[in-house]
């Protein structure tokens, strides 16, 4: 818990609601399993459907695989 509190706080440190959505977009993909890199490219491009990249991993798509279809 301490781990969010402090995530929510650097949050809400940030200057732009920009950097805010970027980080949260990242932080979930990271959650959902995919590799710093591919977060990263994927948490840049808000005209990928975060909610998609989510569900293919659960659907057992690997990340790389999901990354090549989502970009």
């Amino acid at each position: 818990m301490a781990a969010l509190d402090t995530l929510i706080h650097e949050l809400d440190a940030l200057q732009t609601e920009e950097e805010r959505v970027f980080l949260w977009r990242n932080s979930s993909l990271l959650a959902a399993g995919y590799d710093l890199r591919n977060a990263f490219k994927l948490a840049l491009r808000p005209e990928v459907d975060l909610h998609l990249a989510v569900r293919l991993g659960r659907a057992g798509c690997p990340p790389d695989t999901a990354a090549r279809i989502l970009l």
